[in-house]
């Protein structure tokens, strides 16, 4: 393959292709899908896409074989990625592709029963069903340019719409080139694929499983019940998911000492990683590297890394987190204090180099995120770290008003902007507060009692499922501060007081 070729993001699969022609590249349920058979689909799929490189291509689908081909097919076409669910609200679902510009969706069965309300009026969208693609594919994957869209990831945004981000082949060749270094992937792996596709750490999974021949399986819901024996009925060796995770398998009994001895790699990302979580499922999974992974979408992924340590991670935890690591190689970081001046010993974290996104979408939403110092570009993360030695560093929370929510990253002021337009409501003050090892979400707001249900039944028209808030509280009015601002650490202390009356 040509040097440009060989830094496009589909490279990863067709080394795996060398490697393991006739193994399974995707388990997902009871379909399964061998490399040849994924790239001979991937090309009869892109060529159905039509002569002319197209410019992004939706995803819609659930966790499916048709999903991850069907992502192969969008790369092999030289299109950016797009990842949709088919359980998101339609109106959200439109606003991404609106936005992206896509020119065509693939579905399957999932997605496809939810187009007729999704392109009512959007015929200059096609359609690539799995029964409705030619025979006529393409000869090999179109080449691309470094610089060129390999994915396009949304977060959410302030105003109600998701901001877009861009996330180049270059970046993800650097990204992966340096995983390929730090870990010891073969063809005999089975990674786990717990992330939905439009959540970037699925990204994680799919590529280094398919850079090394290795193969993907898809985790039900339902495998957590019992996931020691999930994992060794499936020989899953290579674990990666949110540390939400690690509470619900303690819940169900699954921590035991030795009860997933057949794993040889654990990571977790996502979420605020605590020391007595890591601990508790190194003790069930005493034959793997455990590792804590961080990085926001716009620093493609995971930015950095802590291998766990019985010994040394404790002493260097703050706050009994885990600390998030050193950066990857090629990458600087900056702190800043709260006045957007340097700091030194902690502050919020900015990091530039090779894996930072080129931008959102809507350059207007660029402002106030990546930023010009000292004649270089920077993104800023909006978490608060600290220094703590070898430099590694340590999370200590969020600087603004993000919270991560079952993995996801929402901004409060998404929340509050869905509220708003409730016709009842005034106003909303969303907080977002620890407990029991993840963030709940309480509402406070003005107007008229409205009962939790109608509220949710609103949310579900804009937000994901997994970011509803289920504490609702009707205040006459919001307290001020000192600078007649909304007093948002009085209400989060009061919503602290709230649910711990819930629980008892």
């Amino acid at each position: 393959m040509d040097g440009i070729t060989g830094k496009a993001l589909y490279s990863r699969f067709l080394r795996g292709l060398a490697l393991a022609p006739h193994g399974v590249a995707v388990r997902a349920g009871t379909e399964s899908v061998t490399y040849e058979e994924a790239h001979e689909r991937a090309l009869r799929w892109a060529g159905a896409l039509g002569p002319a490189r197209p410019q992004a291509v939706g995803v819609l689908a659930g966790k499916t074989v048709t999903a991850y081909v069907g992502i192969l097919a969008a790369l092999y076409a030289g299109a950016a990625v797009v990842p949709l669910r088919p359980d998101f609200p339609v109106t959200r679902t439109r606003q991404m592709l609106d936005a992206v510009g896509a020119t065509a969706v693939l579905v399957d069965d999932r997605g496809a029963a939810m187009l007729s309300r999704l392109l009512t009026d959007r015929r200059d969208i096609a359609v690539l069903a799995p029964d409705s693609t030619s025979s006529t594919g393409l000869d090999r994957p179109r080449a691309v340019e470094p610089h060129d869209p390999a994915y396009v990831l949304f977060t959410s945004g302030s105003t109600g719409r998701p901001k877009g981000v861009v996330i180049t082949h270059g970046a993800t060749d650097h990204y992966f080139g340096l995983l390929d270094a730090r870990y010891d992937f073969g063809p005999d792996d089975v990674f786990s694929q717990t992330f939905d596709l439009n959540f970037d750490c699925a990204l994680f999974d799919v590529f280094n499983a398919w850079g090394a021949g290795a193969s993907l399986l898809a985790v039900p819901p339902h495998a957590y019940r019992e996931l020691p024996a999930f994992v060794r009925e499936h020989r899953v060796t290579v674990w990666f998911s949110t540390p939400s995770a690690i509470g619900l398998v303690r819940r169900m009994g699954g921590l035991g000492p030795g009860t997933m001895p057949g794993l040889r790699w654990s990571l977790f990302a996502g979420e605020a990683l605590q020391c007595r979580d890591a601990a508790d499922w190194q003790q069930a999974a005493p034959g793997s590297a455990l590792e804590n992974l961080y990085g926001p979408t716009e620093l493609t992924i995971t930015i950095a890394a802590h291998r766990w340590s019985a010994q040394r991670s404790p002493r260097l935890a703050v706050n009994g987190v885990v600390p998030i690591g050193t950066l990857h190689a090629g990458h600087e970081h900056l702190l800043l204090d709260s006045d957007g001046g340097p700091a030194w010993h902690e502050g919020e974290l900015c990091v530039t180099g090779p894996q930072m996104s080129p931008g959102y979408l809507d350059p207007g939403d660029d402002h106030g995120r990546f930023v010009a110092r000292g004649g270089r570009r920077w993104y800023r993360t909006g978490d608060r770290v600290r220094r703590v030695g070898g430099g590694e560093l340590a999370y200590l929370g969020r600087s603004d008003s993000q919270v991560q929510v079952q993995g996801w990253r929402i901004e409060l002021a998404e929340v509050e902007h869905a509220l708003r337009t409730y016709a009842p409501v005034r106003d909303a003050v969303a907080v977002g507060l620890p407990r029991g090892g993840r963030t709940e979400l309480v509402v406070f707001y003005t107007g008229p009692p409205v009962p939790p249900v109608e509220f949710a039944r609103s949310l579900r028209e804009v937000l994901p499922d997994g970011v509803i808030p289920r504490h609702y509280h009707r205040v006459e009015e919001f307290p001020l501060n000192a600078n007649r601002k909304v007093d948002r650490a009085r209400l989060a202390a009061h919503a602290h007081d709230l649910l711990a009356q819930s629980r008892n």
